[in-house]
C-alpha cells in the first residue's frame, strides 16, 4: 500500500509524526490549562490562538517565497522545526499567561518557517498522478502523530490530575526525536524563481492561473469562519463536565483523520480534488450545526468522527490541489500565499467567536461557521476547475 511513497516523504512523515506527538500533547490541554489555572477568558484564548496562527501564517507565505527564490527547502524544515521543538514546552517552567503567548507564538513562527518550503518539498516529490497520495500519506503520519500526543497527555493526566506543566515537560521529548530527523531530509535543487525582491505576492498574483485564484479566494473565505479547534474542545469540555473525555474526544478525531487521510488522498488523485473538498466542507457544516444544538457526548464523539473525515478531506488535498495547478518554480509562493491569506482568515475567525462566545453564548459562532463553509462547498462544487 505504501511502496509509491519515496523514501524523501516518508521521512518528513516521521517528522511529522514526533513533532505533532510533541504539539499534540498540547494543544487540548493549553485551553484547559489557560481557563482553569491561569484563570484566562475565552476571548484571550481566542486572540493567543488568533495571534499564533497570523504569525505563522506571515511567515508561511515569506518563506515559501523565500525558497523559490533560493531553490532551496531544506534549511528551512531544519530551522522551523528546531524553533518549534525548542520552545513548546517554555510553559511547564514559566507557568504565566505570557509565557503561554510566547510559546505559541515562537512554536508558530518555527511552523511558519517550515510548512510552505517543506510541502513545496512535497511537491517535488510528487507528480499530478500521485500528489494526494503523497500528501495524504504526509497527513496521515502527521495526524498520528496527534492521536499519540494526546493519549500520552491523557495518561499523564489521570496519574497527575490536573498537572499541566508535567505535560509541557514530557511533551519536549519527541520534539527532540522530530529534530534530529530533519537531518535526513533530501534536497531537490529547483531552478531560482524569478521572483522581484518588492511586492512578491502582487507579481506572483498577476500572473498566476486563474483556477488556482479561484481556489484561493473561496479557502480564505472558509477559513474566516474556521476558528480554532480549541473551542470545540472546550465545547465539548462543557458537556461532558471532564477534562480527559473532552481530549478523548480529540483523539478520536484525529484517529479518524489518521486513518481517512491516505485513502481520500488516493481516491482525490482518482475522482478529482475539488470533489472531495467540497464534500469535506459539507461535513464541517453539519458538524458545527450538530455543535450549536446538542448536548448529548455520544453525539458530540460522532461528530468528533464526522469532523476527522472533514480534516483528511481537505487539509492535504487542498495543498496537493495547489500543488497541480502551478508552476513547479513558484510551489512555496503558491502555497506560501494560500497558507498567509487561511491564517488571516483564522485570526479573525478564532478572535470573533472568542468574543461572540462570551458575549452571546456558543451558538451563534457555530451557526455562521455552519452556513458560510456549506456555501464555500457548493461554490467550489460548482466551478469548473
Amino acid at each position: 500500500m505504501f511502496k509509491k511513497i519515496p523514501r524523501s516523504v516518508i521521512v518528513l512523515g516521521f517528522i511529522s509524526f514526533f513533532t505533532d506527538f510533541a504539539s499534540e500533547m498540547l494543544y487540548p490541554v493549553t485551553p484547559l490549562f489557560l481557563t482553569a489555572v491561569l484563570g484566562s477568558s475565552m476571548a484571550v484564548v481566542g486572540l493567543i490562538e488568533g495571534l499564533a496562527e497570523i504569525t505563522a501564517g506571515f511567515m508561511k507565505g515569506y518563506f515559501g517565497v523565500l525558497s523559490d527564490k533560493i531553490g532551496r527547502r531544506k534549511i528551512f524544515v531544519q530551522t522551523g522545526y528546531g524553533l518549534s521543538g525548542l520552545f513548546k514546552s517554555i510553559p511547564g517552567i514559566l507557568p504565566y499567561i505570557p509565557a503561554v503567548f510566547v510559546s505559541r507564538i515562537v512554536d508558530r513562527i518555527g511552523k511558519g518557517i517550515r510548512t510552505s518550503p517543506r510541502d513545496a518539498l512535497l511537491g517535488s516529490y510528487s507528480n499530478e498522478n500521485n500528489s494526494g497520495r503523497v500528501f495524504g500519506f504526509h497527513r496521515s503520519m502527521d495526524t498520528l502523530g496527534a492521536v499519540a500526543g494526546p493519549l500520552i497527555a491523557m495518561v499523564l493526566l489521570y496519574f497527575y490530575p490536573s498537572n499541566y506543566i508535567l505535560v509541557y515537560l514530557v511533551a519536549f521529548l519527541p520534539s527532540l526525536f522530530a529534530i534530529g530527523f530533519t537531518f535526513l531530509v533530501k534536497e531537490v535543487k529547483t531552478p531560482p524563481a524569478k521572483i522581484g525582491s518588492r511586492k512578491t505576492f502582487l507579481l506572483f498574483w498577476k500572473s498566476a492561473p486563474k483556477n488556482y485564484k479561484y481556489v484561493v479566494f473561496m479557502i480564505t473565505l472558509f477559513s474566516i469562519v474556521n476558528s480554532s479547534d480549541v473551542f470545540l474542545i472546550l465545547r465539548s469540555q462543557e458537556i461532558a463536565k471532564s477534562d480527559t473525555l473532552a481530549i478523548a474526544g480529540y483523539v478520536f478525531f484525529n484517529i479518524v483523520y489518521s486513518l481517512m487521510s491516505y485513502p481520500l488522498g488516493i481516491i482525490s488523485d482518482r475522482i478529482g480534488k475539488k470533489y472531495i473538498i467540497s464534500a469535506g466542507l459539507m461535513i464541517f457544516s453539519f458538524v458545527y450545526l450538530i455543535f450549536a444544538f446538542y448536548q448529548s457526548i455520544i453525539v458530540i464523539w460522532f461528530c468528533f468522527a464526522l469532523y476527522g473525515i472533514y480534516s483528511a478531506s481537505t487539509e492535504g488535498i487542498i495543498k496537493a490541489w495547489i500543488n497541480d495547478l502551478v508552476d513547479p518554480s513558484f510551489k512555496g509562493s503558491a502555497i506560501g500565499l494560500l497558507n498567509g491569506m487561511m491564517s488571516l482568515g483564522i485570526l479573525s475567525g478564532s478572535f470573533f467567536t472568542g468574543l461572540l462566545w462570551d458575549a452571546y453564548g456558543f451558538q451563534l459562532p457555530f451557526l455562521i461557521s455552519s452556513t458560510v463553509s456549506f456555501i464555500v462547498a457548493v461554490m467550489l462544487l460548482i466551478k469548473k476547475i
